[in-house]
């Protein structure tokens, strides 16, 4: 039988300590969000910390953002960044999503993410995507946003530049509510969805978009 790890009750430094030990000083933690949103882009935030032994504690409130509120994402994403050496965010468009898949469309945010940044990263701690186009030493994590605090920190990162970016397409497609879901498969979305068709932003290639197109299609 396989024995699972618990995870901590809060994410931790002991990858980025390790490696700090061996030199390594420049960790950049991975994640992403907006993979599973039916519409929008998908987002990619990497933040690298300085060698402090007391980041545990000054970050103690950062959380995969998932389990943070809104508001307290924004405030701790200005805290991650004012606390980190470097970080960076990148996007990949629902357009780019529907043409070449949304696990390369993520690899595609990552590298745009890394080119943000002004340092170059040593090791890349990632919540457990393989990242082999990538050419950094890396190490992907099972649940990795909840036991590395870099990766924690870029989850928010990713995720508040992501809803900020979808509270403005809001104004350009008031009809959709795009600022209170963020383009993920809410009964409201997916009703809209329904009553009005898909907007520019939604990914054609996800279901129930793709099944949509299909039938529509069928019909004419």
């Amino acid at each position: 039988m396989k024995k699972t790890i618990p995870l901590p009750s809060s994410p931790h430094l002991f990858f980025e300590s390790r490696l700090w030990s061996q030199g390594v000083l420049y960790v950049a933690g991975i994640d992403e969000a907006g993979r599973g949103a039916l519409a929008g882009p998908v987002a990619a935030g990497v933040v690298i910390f300085p060698v402090r032994s007391d980041l545990s504690t000054v970050l103690f409130g950062v959380r995969d953002s998932k389990q943070m509120s809104p508001e307290a994402r924004f405030e701790w994403g200005e805290n991650i960044k004012s606390v980190a050496l470097d970080w960076g965010v990148g996007f990949a468009t629902n357009e780019e999503i529907d043409q070449i898949g949304i696990i390369p469309a993520t690899h595609l945010a990552i590298r745009r993410a890394l080119e943000k940044l002004h340092l170059t990263p040593q090791h890349l701690l990632v919540d457990f995507l393989d990242l082999n186009p990538i050419p950094h030493p890396q190490t992907a994590l099972v649940k990795g946003d909840c036991r590395s605090l870099s990766i924690a920190a870029a989850s928010v990162i990713a995720k508040t530049s992501r809803d900020v970016l979808m509270i403005e397409y809001d104004r350009q497609y008031p009809d959709y509510g795009f600022a209170e879901h963020k383009g993920y498969a809410t009964p409201y979305h997916l009703d809209r969805i329904q009553q009005l068709g898909a907007s520019p932003l939604h990914r054609l290639s996800f279901a129930p978009l793709n099944q949509r197109e299909k039938h529509s299609r069928s019909s004419s």
